[in-house]
């Protein structure tokens, strides 16, 4: 686990601003394949898995590639978030940003990669704006679960 944060106060124009950056890794070894973890991952319609999400509007089977725009609806409030997917690597790395409101941009990344014994994930979290201490206080807990509720969701799937 990694955390990394940033906080600069800046001066332009007579005013004062606050820039916030927040970075947080979390990796899981898993004895299930690479292949399994990334074809539950590249699922975006399904996201039963995921702590923090619910569900898109993209239908079953469709495939991330970059560009691909989307909403998506998290646990709490049912107000959907715009979404797109920055880069694909097949069976290897998948960026998603998130842009929900003014004051915070949210990047979503993940790492899989094989391994002798199953696969190694990596899930990273990149918070940038002014609201980023605020939402990150409320997602700390679930997003410490993302990595290991997939690899369970693929052993189950």
């Amino acid at each position: 686990m990694i955390l990394s944060f940033s906080f600069k106060i800046l001066a332009r124009g007579g005013k004062l601003f606050c820039d916030f950056s927040l970075y947080k890794t979390y990796r899981v070894a898993s004895d299930v394949p690479a292949d399994k973890v990334w074809g539950k991952l590249i699922n975006l319609a399904d996201m039963s898995w995921h702590p923090l999400f619910s569900q898109t509007d993209l239908p079953n089977g469709l495939i991330p590639k970059p560009g691909l725009i989307f909403s998506i609806f998290t646990r709490w409030i049912p107000i959907p978030l715009r979404a797109f997917v920055e880069n694909v690597r097949p069976r290897k790395f998948l960026s998603i940003r998130l842009l929900s409101i003014p004051g915070i941009e949210q990047r979503i990344t993940y790492h899989i990669e094989s391994t002798l014994r199953g696969s190694y994930i990596v899930y990273s979290i990149t918070l940038k704006g002014w609201l980023s201490p605020l939402i990150w206080w409320l997602i700390k807990p679930y997003s410490a679960k993302v990595a290991d509720e997939l690899v369970n969701a693929a052993r189950c799937h």
